[in-house]
């Protein structure tokens, strides 16, 4: 079976308050054209289809439009919900679309079923896990010890009777990691708070390839075939570096994969500028850059420059998301920050400190869980 991985669309998406759904618009676009040419058997979209748990009119009509031209090549897709998603949005009229052969997460109930495809080699069962938090498996499983992210996937792969002899594809959006390496992060990605909302990668030992969405790199984590396809576009400028691609994977006989990167190219690149003002409006400066894409420009002049975005935007960049200074005030600013924050703590640790002081005792485990929930929800909301 030939395959597409994507993950993490996030459509919809707002970057420093520039909409970027005609971005989206382009390299979905283009993603139908690289699925045509690769004639492959079906898509994974491993969740984060939206940016929202309520999406707008125009990200809802952008992704149905994705889904018609899919179905038009005549390819299955599995989709499941990611933790930006309504998994009850996502999973509305799944079983009519069943019967265009778009496969998606339904309703939590405690187990993950199969659904298999046929191929030359016989068949492989596809297991969509969407983001589910350990508190769902729990109220499934009551018997079960269920104290983190983990435990949840665990007892919620072994009550699905995943039978690890057969070939088996995952498609999952969670936080992995393998022992003590953590995958590569970046700032538009939910923040890991509490150190229980990751899953060892030896949780998927029964699956062949485990199709993962949650972060937006492109990367391995583990073995070779538990992957991270990483977003389409760049959504910060601490993606400015990652080269975006789309993964095209086969399965063929139990435990035979192989897998290559599809590169993308964004309609409008993120890129960073540095120097004085008027270095970066230079025509020199500006002969080897493209005018459409997204700026982040840091000036070194010593002194604020008056209006300097207007500025900015009428002399070249006219999409200039932030505007930042790094000189000699701003490097002692720095200095005297991390002086007074040596110890910063994170958020869950902040609230930890506050309960024990108020009620001279720690939080209990379930205090500790639901309250990084309510974090994780704001960071979604706000961040």
């Amino acid at each position: 079976m030939r395959f597409i991985h994507l993950a993490d669309l996030h459509i919809g998406k707002r970057v420093n308050g520039f909409p970027m759904l005609e971005d989206q618009r382009y390299i979905l676009w283009q993603m139908l054209d690289r699925i045509k040419e690769s004639d492959v058997d079906a898509v994974m979209i491993a969740g984060d289809i939206y940016d929202k748990p309520v999406p707008s009119a125009e990200a809802v009509d952008l992704f149905d439009d994705f889904l018609v031209g899919l179905t038009k090549l005549g390819v299955s897709v599995f989709l499941i919900s990611g933790n930006h998603d309504s998994a009850e949005r996502i999973s509305y009229a799944g079983r009519l679309l069943r019967e265009s052969q778009v496969y998606i997460s339904p309703r939590f109930d405690g187990r993950i079923r199969p659904i298999p495809v046929t191929d030359e080699y016989g068949t492989v069962n596809v297991y969509l896990i969407p983001y589910i938090h350990p508190s769902l498996v729990r109220n499934a499983w009551p018997d079960e010890k269920i104290d983190s992210y983990e435990d949840a996937m665990r007892v919620l792969i072994r009550k699905s009777e995943v039978d690890p002899s057969a070939r088996n594809l995952a498609v999952v959006h969670q936080f992995v990691t393998a022992g003590s390496h953590r995958p590569e992060e970046t700032d538009s990605e939910e923040k890991h708070v509490g150190g229980l909302d990751n899953v060892d990668a030896a949780a998927f030992d029964a699956f062949d390839y485990v199709a993962l969405g949650h972060l937006h790199g492109p990367q391995q984590i583990g073995r070779e075939t538990i992957r991270y396809a990483g977003s389409p576009l760049k959504y910060s400028f601490s993606e400015e570096k990652q080269k975006k691609s789309m993964t095209l994977a086969e399965i063929k006989e139990k435990g035979v994969v192989s897998y290559e990167l599809l590169p993308m190219e964004a309609r409008r690149d993120l890129k960073t500028v540095r120097g004085s003002f008027e270095m970066v409006v230079s025509p020199e400066f500006t002969a080897g850059l493209k005018r459409e894409d997204y700026y982040r420009v840091i000036l070194t002049d010593e002194n604020d420059v008056p209006n300097a975005i207007s500025r900015l935007r009428r002399r070249f960049y006219e999409n200039l998301m932030i505007l930042e200074y790094d000189n000699t005030r701003t490097s002692a600013d720095r200095k005297l920050e991390a002086a007074e924050g040596e110890e910063e703590k994170k958020p869950i640790e902040v609230l930890e400190d506050l309960y024990e002081m108020q009620n001279g005792r720690t939080m209990s485990q379930f205090q500790r869980e639901t309250a990084e929930s309510m974090i994780r929800k704001i960071w979604e909301e706000y961040v």
